[in-house]
């Protein structure tokens, strides 16, 4: 049935579109994509663009059809619903504005994993936006085997604006999903990232019911073939740590754990380029360079090359390019069990110690919290460290209450066997602005003791904060990072700081309800604060 919708679809937008480009190559779509005035070649050859007035999501322009098929699953506390008819309505009319329209088509697929993987077309206005999903996706091989799962259809037209009073939407940007017709809906926003995201959001409510755990994470694969899974929000070392050239990369940000283990959804990269250097991030820098990658909003200086420090358009600049780009990959995009998962949060309060190992319970717990802070000067009115929690490490993707992506991670962790880390990149010796961050050669230290297995062997302490096992010691690292409190020159400061964060933790979990009760016995202990 929902492949017969889509060939009726397909078949309609055929008849009623103008002139549609189907599945042009990089070169042809750059070409189409200059000629039409939409962005501009770098020095090197990638294609640099604006998104306009949108530079990031919307998250509050999401909405997912509230239908017998969703409304006993969607976590509504977490996602915005349109009515059946609006969605049909808001279809009909961008259909409209689509006939006589030239579009662009690309059949890509997503999924490196046959079995749960699915066929994605994706109609748009503009040649760049085709450029940028054909990236992003797997694009497909003559001898490639059917997909196992049902087709998804994108209509994606960023220059229609919705009518909120006749589609029920909050603003004339809306991003509509029928989980049911596996069918998005995008309009009145030309950033990007709206279309991948919308994919992964149809796997992260479907895939469940596959008995795959979908996993907003990169994935990277050592020589003995153990993989290790990095999640983290913005800004917490998520792509730079997961690149390495000695763990070629499974993928750097939607995947899937099966029965058989781990593969990518995407065929593609969608990287952060601000304050991006050669030095720190050698393999990302190369891939901006590259021909037919997109930049998304990066300044170019006189010389037509990219000003990484320039956020004058915003500190969301980014790079989209195929994962071939870079010089160690997977083969297949994918991999066995993981042995090593790691979460990864920047904590500005200078409280977390910057690793501990945790137990299945603790996992589960930082997974469903998915902590990390913002910094004051990121944000305007932002003054001192801002707690951030994104459930699952995604919540914005996650459409199903998060308890059930966490039974599903204990479980997996269970039948693997994996080792659970969480690793702070953030500050020490006192918040933002007082202390520093924690260095990256630390950082990679400490995440190569946790991957090779050394710290299974090391002395632990327990941090009175968390109940986390913390090393004692550890090759040449100070020992005094590995107990913040030491490196706070004022303790009472530490403490207070210390009790504000897990306080902020306790209250920001009350939002699971009952369903997560049992995690919530790994949180905190607020009574060792008091102490």
């Amino acid at each position: 049935m929902t492949a017969q919708f889509h060939a009726d679809l397909h078949a309609l937008i055929a008849r009623s579109a103008g002139p549609i480009s189907a599945n042009d190559d990089v070169p042809a779509l750059v070409t189409k994509a200059l000629g039409a005035g939409e962005g501009r070649l770098t020095a090197e050859g990638a294609f640099a663009t604006t998104t306009g007035a949108f530079t990031g999501r919307s998250p509050k322009d999401k909405f997912v059809v509230r239908d017998a098929e969703t409304d006993g699953k969607i976590w509504w506390e977490n996602s915005g619903a349109m009515t059946p008819e609006a969605f049909e309505t808001l279809l009909s009319d961008m259909l409209e504005a689509a006939s006589g329209k030239p579009l662009y088509q690309q059949d890509l697929r997503a999924g490196a994993a046959q079995p749960h993987q699915v066929a994605v077309r994706v109609y748009t206005e503009t040649a760049w936006h085709a450029l940028f999903i054909r990236n992003l996706l797997i694009r497909p091989t003559p001898d490639m085997p059917a997909p196992g799962a049902d087709p998804v259809t994108i209509l994606h037209l960023p220059g229609f604006m919705a009518d909120p009073a006749r589609h029920g939407t909050r603003t004339s940007t809306v991003i509509a999903l029928d989980m049911a017709r596996r069918l998005v809906l995008i309009a009145g926003t030309f950033y990007a990232g709206e279309i991948k995201k919308s994919v992964f959001s149809l796997f992260n409510y479907h895939a469940p019911s596959e008995g795959v755990m979908p996993m907003h994470c990169s994935a990277n694969v050592g020589r003995e073939g153990d993989v290790a899974l990095f999640f983290g929000l913005s800004g917490t070392g998520k792509t730079t740590l997961s690149n390495d050239p000695e763990r070629p990369l499974i993928g750097d940000d939607e995947h899937g754990w099966s029965d058989e283990g781990v593969f990518n959804l995407e065929g593609g990269c969608y990287a952060k380029t601000v304050k991006l250097s050669r030095s720190a991030e050698p393999e990302i820098y190369a891939a901006t360079r590259s021909f037919g990658t997109v930049l998304e909003n990066l300044v170019l200086g006189e010389d037509s090359r990219p000003l990484y420090d320039d956020v004058s358009l915003t500190e969301n600049t980014r790079a989209a390019y195929p994962i071939e780009t870079l010089p160690a990959i997977a083969p297949g995009g994918t991999g066995g069990q993981p042995r090593t998962v790691v979460f990864l949060t920047a904590d500005a309060f200078g409280v977390l110690p910057p690793i501990a190992r945790l137990t299945p319970e603790q996992a589960v717990y930082h997974f469903l919290s998915g902590y990390t802070a913002k910094v004051a000067g990121t944000e305007r009115g932002v003054t001192e460290p801002q707690a951030t929690f994104s459930a699952c490490f995604g919540a914005p993707f996650m459409p199903l209450h998060p308890s059930v992506y966490g039974k599903m991670l204990a479980e997996r962790l269970r039948l693997s066997g994996a080792r659970t880390f969480l690793l702070n990149t953030g500050w020490t010796g006192g918040g933002y602005g007082t202390g520093r961050r924690i260095d990256i050669a630390s950082t990679r230290r400490l995440l190569a003791a946790a991957l090779s297995g050394e710290l299974d062997h090391a002395e632990m302490r327990e941090d009175p904060l968390f109940g986390l096992a913390v090393p004692v010691a550890l090759e040449g690292i100070d020992p005094a990072l590995l107990e913040p409190r030491r490196t706070w020159a004022d303790a009472d400061a530490y403490d207070a700081a210390a009790g504000k964060l897990q306080r902020l933790f306790v209250e920001n979990f009350r939002k699971f309800g009952p369903e997560a009760a049992k995690a919530a016995e790994a949180g905190p202990r607020l009574a060792a604060a008091a102490e």
